[in-house]
């Protein structure tokens, strides 16, 4: 039996509320940043790079957030309408608010690190009155972003979301993508993400974001099992615990334990794994597949990514990663 079942006869399959940012990539790689001079325009957060790496794969997915009302924002909606995201309910707001930016530094391929500026951003100003819960009601899943929680009105936005995706029989998926410099405080952080994991139908994040969870917890070892079977005593039917180079491990509400194998590749930078695996993964759950088939799915999709320059625009379609995993399997890619 599967462990999470989508609500078919809905039109979109995602629709993804949070963070909307730029990014900008250095393009000197293998410099610190401070002699690094030019940089590359992306669309980026993490909740909009997962909505792009679904409906690259070809998923319907809209998107529930706000931009700043500058050129930032507008490159924002015209990328989002250009991928094919429904954008009906991205606002743009009128308070004066600025659009986030996160400059990104690729000192090596394991030395990565992102330089955020999130003060006043139009992203963390959504408010429970612009959701539209009619788009939540004809979705499948609506993922949630962990950062969207940092601070009002958008984490009541969030839980409204929620709340909408409950009485309407949506899957939530709730992916953590915790910034610890968005937070007050770690026990703000375990309260608010302890909030919407119990009504997330599947949770997704690293050890040390789980960890962030557990602030109340008695769980001294960070044994992943221990953190996962907390959850399948509320709504999950999955989690998934990330443990970067070395893999990741799900548990599903019927006790047992997935792996997936992973991939070669020859590294540009680190961030936009968690991203693309996660539109992968999501993309096989959608499309029935066993987990360990849409773990292995993502993965290799997050190979594909971290040997790009960009999040957003390298996330492949599925012909790519389909056509990547065999190549992989015929010994034409290797690590490097």
């Amino acid at each position: 039996m599967a462990s999470v079942v989508f609500n078919e006869g809905r039109k979109f399959d995602l629709t993804a509320i949070g963070r909307l940012c730029i990014d900008l990539n250095a393009n000197e790689i293998n410099r610190p940043m401070e002699q690094t001079m030019t940089f590359t325009k992306y669309v980026g957060g993490s909740p909009a790079n997962i909505a792009i790496g679904v409906s690259r794969l070809g998923r319907r997915t809209a998107f529930i957030g706000k931009i700043a009302d500058d050129q930032m924002g507008r490159f924002i909606r015209g990328y989002l309408d250009k991928e094919g995201i429904e954008t009906r309910n991205v606002v743009t707001d009128t308070t004066g608010a600025v659009t986030g930016l996160a400059f990104t530094e690729i000192k090596s391929p394991t030395e990565c690190s992102i330089l955020m500026y999130r003060d006043n951003v139009a992203d963390l100003k959504l408010s429970p009155s612009e959701v539209d819960e009619s788009l939540i009601a004809d979705s499948k899943a609506l993922l949630v972003s962990g950062t969207a929680l940092a601070a009002s009105p958008s984490r009541e936005a969030v839980l409204l979301a929620v709340d909408y995706a409950r009485r309407h029989g949506t899957k939530v998926v709730f992916d953590l993508d915790y910034r610890p410099y968005t937070w007050q405080s770690e026990e703000e952080t375990a309260a608010y993400y302890n909030l919407v994991a119990e009504k997330s139908d599947i949770i997704v994040g690293t050890r040390e974001e789980f960890d962030c969870m557990e602030k109340f917890e008695a769980n001294p070892g960070h044994d992943d099992r221990i953190t996962a079977s907390k959850w399948f005593g509320y709504a999950a039917g999955i989690v998934i615990i990330k443990h970067g180079k070395e893999g990741s491990i799900a548990y599903s509400a019927d006790g047992q334990e997935h792996r997936a194998r992973s991939f070669p590749a020859k590294v540009i930078k680190t961030f936009g794994a968690g991203d693309s695996y996660a539109a992968g993964c999501f993309h096989g759950l959608l499309s029935g597949w066993t987990i360990g088939k849409s773990m292995e799915f993502g993965s290799a999709a997050a190979s594909i990514v971290i040997s790009s320059h960009s999040c957003s625009d390298a996330m492949p379609t599925a012909a790519q990663v389909t056509d990547y995993i065999e190549r992989c399997g015929r010994g034409e890619i290797t690590a490097g």
